[in-house]
């Protein structure tokens, strides 16, 4: 009757992880993964800068710092074992105003407290690490890197030996006592004991789909990229100092394992949960981000935060501005747009940013709905926690 133990949603890093740890914990268990895309990681994972977080920035405690420190250890070794591209380069976070100031030395506290080696720069010492970079301040985290998260995912396709349905888009969830049934948008049908949700931009949906109410929306924000022209600038990575009431880094400068440099990213409303670009506008998601009230608290709490993000998304001067803070020799001639991403940021009724990884359980399923960065850092050992959720409803 059943087509496998446990079907996957979503081919991103962290559905093919719990694919790899699922087959890890039990080798002989039948695994198929669903994804709507022809190959893997098209969205969230494939769109980023590549970095290796270290950990830094999340709550002493939480499931970001923990998943986060462990999960950086442990995707330098993946990649080193496979000779997938990556390096572990450190990175500065800068502060470039005073009262900037006592929000770093707040870093410094957290990082210590998550176990992270962290140390405190002066302006002569941040030109030693980075020559074309100006601050007045700057802490130094030497356990972050860089890495090719979609060939990482894609050898934990290879290696966790599941069934993977590619252009399998969940268009129906039929759950029972005895399993779970998706009908895919081509007709096919595939039935497991287990299901997990890994959608991603669309996690509420399918949890939706399956008769579950999330109690939160995923709402998109486009970040938007630029790369330098002259990448002698930058010799690593290079962040301000984050605003703590955002879940965004703000716009900062990361050398990829291609030698480029990325700019970026900003965070603006995107008009679809695939946006791109300004666009791609699909009135049914744009109603259902307008309909849900959250969307319209956070407008009313960070709206002059959210009107500096799109001068900065429709005026390349803006943009450049904010850059010029961190790296004074940049002009605009020097920045060329590249790849934007979409983060599927979890927002509550009340308005809320989720923070931290949200999975919620319900009968014969496990629901991801909330794995923001630093999820593709963490992807192993949020692998290893949703497998197991998994196998525990087996």
């Amino acid at each position: 009757m059943f087509d496998c133990d446990v079907l996957v949603i979503g081919g991103g890093i962290v559905g093919l992880s719990t694919a790899y740890a699922l087959r890890r914990a039990d080798p002989g268990l039948r695994v198929t993964v669903l994804e709507k895309e022809p190959g893997p990681a098209r969205h969230q994972t494939g769109r980023n800068s590549g970095v290796i977080h270290s950990g830094l920035y999340y709550r002493p405690g939480s499931l970001k710092a923990r998943f986060a420190v462990e999960g950086a250890a442990e995707m330098v070794t993946f990649c080193a074992e496979r000779d997938i591209p990556h390096e572990v380069t450190g990175k500065l976070v800068v502060a470039t105003a005073r009262e900037e100031l006592p929000r770093l030395h707040a870093l410094v506290q957290r990082g210590r407290e998550n176990g992270i080696p962290v140390r405190e720069l002066g302006p002569a010492q941040i030109s030693e690490y980075e020559p074309h970079v100006r601050g007045l301040a700057a802490i130094h985290v030497g356990t972050t890197g860089i890495c090719d998260y979609g060939a990482v995912t894609r050898r934990l396709a290879e290696e966790s030996g599941a069934t993977i349905l590619y252009g399998a888009e969940a268009a129906a969830v039929d759950r029972r006592p005895w399993g779970v049934a998706v009908r895919t948008a081509d007709g096919r049908v595939a039935r497991g004991r287990v299901l997990v949700n890994c959608a991603g931009l669309h996690c509420d949906r399918v949890a939706r789909l399956a008769g579950d109410d999330p109690g939160m929306r995923i709402v998109p924000f486009r970040g938007e990229y630029y790369e330098l022209v002259d990448t002698s600038l930058v010799r690593g990575l290079v962040y301000p100092v984050p605003d703590p009431a955002f879940p965004f880094l703000g716009v900062h400068l990361t050398r990829g394992v291609d030698g480029g440099v990325h700019v970026g990213p900003n965070a603006v409303p995107a008009l679809a949960r695939e946006g791109y670009d300004w666009g791609v506008v699909r009135p049914r998601e744009l109603a259902g981000t307008l309909a849900w009230p959250g969307s319209w608290s956070i407008a009313r709490r960070h709206w002059r935060y959210g009107a500096g993000e799109l001068r900065r998304s429709l005026s390349k001067r803006a943009f450049t501005d904010a850059v010029r803070r961190l790296l004074p020799p940049v002009e605009a001639s020097g920045l060329r747009p590249t790849a934007a991403g979409v983060r599927a940021q979890a927002v509550l009724r009340d308005g809320t940013l989720v923070d931290d990884f949200l999975i919620r359980e319900a009968p014969r399923t496990v629901h991801v709905l909330n794995a923001p960065s630093p999820a593709a850092t963490a992807s192993l050992p949020i692998g290893r926690e949703i497998a197991g959720r998994a196998l525990a409803r087996l």
